[in-house]
This record gives C-alpha cells, structure tokens and sequence, in this order.
C-alpha cells in the first residue's frame, strides 16, 4: 500500500500507529492521511481499484478492554463505562459523515464521478487491550473497525472489501480524485500506481463483456448392441410384412375387377326420324297449292 503523509502533519500517537498497519498491508491501494477539505481535516483518504473509503481514526487516552457498545445519539460506552477517546467531544460518527459529505462534495464540484463514497471509524486501543464492537455497522455505508499494529486484522479485511464492485479506479482516475481535492503535491506518479496494483484501464461490467458462443457438440452414436441389432432387425420385418400386404390388397382388388366385367351401358333415348314427304302436283291457279 502506497502511504502519503502530509508534509509538517502532527499524528497523534494512535494516527501514527494506523500509519504503522497501512504501511504493512501489501493491499493495492494509496493512502493520504492528514487531509484538509475545505475548513475541515480528515484523518485519512484511501483509495482501492474498487472504490473510495474516508477513515476517521479515534485512539484511547487510557487502557480500556471489553465490548463496545455504539449509541446512534450519545456516548459509546466499553464494558457499561463511557469509552476515554481522543478528542471526545462530539460523535465520531458525526465527524465522519461531515467528511464523507465533504469529499463527494469536492470532487462533484471538480466535475468528477465521486461513485458510493464508504466510511468508516477506525478504533487504535493501546497494545494489549482488547476492544470489539457489539456491531460493526454504524449506518449503510458507515462501519467501525478497530486496529493497532497487534491486532490489524479487521482493518486489513475491511480495507479490502469495503466494497465488492469492478475495478473503476484506474490510476488515471486517483491522479484526478487527487488533483480536486488538492493532494497533487503529493500524488504519486501514474507508473507508481500502476506498480502498487490500479490497473491503467478501467474493467468492464461482467454484464457487458460479450461472451463468446458455446461450440455445438455433435452427438456421437454409441457402441451397437445385440439387443440393438435384433431391434432393428424386427424392425425390418415390420416394414417388410407391411409392405406385402399393401401389395396383396392391390391385387386382389385388381382380379376381383377382371372376373365381374361391368355390361355396357345402353342408350335408352329415342332417335327422332323426320315425317314422310308426299308430292302433290299443282296446277296453274289451284286454290291450296
């Protein structure tokens, strides 16, 4: 994990010792801790191929152990006694979500895509106190994590799956989240972040990759039987027997015709014959002739 740290910055002891686990996590991923946003510092901006965490980091001022338990409104409490944080005074998921709010902010005013900005308050007991949240979601997109260089592991798991989408942030794209919210003089190079892991072109939704067509399989016939040999075999005699049968029906029909000759027909329908002509001589001035 590639870890800039603002130039001058004064780290209190538990924002020292998170930069301490960062530096030893070999996740793809940059991190800018100490960052001024507007009138506000937040702790720490980190930056993964999959998406953009803000991280507001909370130490103790004495060693506590026990379960911690998170009010919406009010003070955290660890074993029913109220939680000695740094800077106690108001709530630390307040302060969260004030930077969260102001990040997306910056960077829609720059004209860029901020994507779901996630958060997250992360917890640095001293070493040896064991302290673990009765629930680790705060509100949706807000957890609480806790961390020290003897005990990484959550914050290690969440770093790297706060967010389970395609890998959208290129190199290109943390230079220019960089560049809007005024960390480009200390933004690593575009190869530096290419060899920490961000890829140089954005991946594409798996539910836009064309997928290449399965190739037909042509069945192939099996290994023949004897069982399949007589089958056929019968089948063949069907088709046989069938077929001289039709042949017999025609023949019979055929000799039955030729032994019972049809009479011919007759006609019944009487000739016409023209009447008989006489000859009657006439004489010169002869009344009927």
């Amino acid at each position: 994990m590639l870890v800039r740290v603002k130039p001058g910055a004064q780290l209190s002891g538990a924002e020292q010792e998170f930069v301490e686990c960062l530096r030893s996590y070999p996740s793809a991923a940059l991190a800018m801790i100490d960052v001024p946003v507007g009138d506000r510092r937040i702790d720490a901006v980190i930056w993964t191929p999959r998406g953009l965490t803000v991280l507001e980091v909370k130490g103790f001022r004495r060693r506590q152990s026990g379960i911690l338990s998170i009010a919406a409104d009010g003070p955290w409490k660890i074993s029913d006694a109220g939680a000695d944080l740094d800077e106690p005074s108001g709530s630390p998921s307040d302060r969260l979500e004030h930077g969260i709010s102001a990040v997306k902010t910056t960077l829609e005013r720059a004209l860029i895509d901020p994507g779901h900005v996630c958060g997250a308050v992360v917890l640095v007991p001293f070493r040896g106190a064991v302290v673990r949240p009765s629930r680790t979601n705060l509100r949706p997109g807000l957890d609480v994590v806790v961390g020290n260089v003897a005990d990484a592991t959550e914050l290690r798991i969440y770093l790297e799956s706060f967010s389970a989408g395609p890998r959208k942030w290129t190199a290109d794209r943390v230079i220019g989240d960089c560049t809007a919210l005024g960390l480009a003089d200390r933004t690593p190079s575009r190869a530096d972040l290419v060899e920490a892991g961000f890829e140089q072109v954005a991946q594409e939704s798996p539910s836009v990759v064309p997928r290449p067509p399965k190739p037909r399989v042509e069945p192939t016939p099996g290994v023949a039987t004897k069982k399949h040999s007589y089958a056929g075999w019968a089948v063949v005699a069907l088709a046989v027997v069938g077929m001289l049968a039709v042949i017999g029906v025609i023949a019979n029909s055929l000799a039955h015709e030729s032994s019972h000759p049809e009479p011919p027909v007759t006609s019944v329908t009487p000739t016409s014959t023209p009447p008989p002509t006489s000859y009657h001589p006439c004489w010169p001035f002869q009344q009927d002739c």
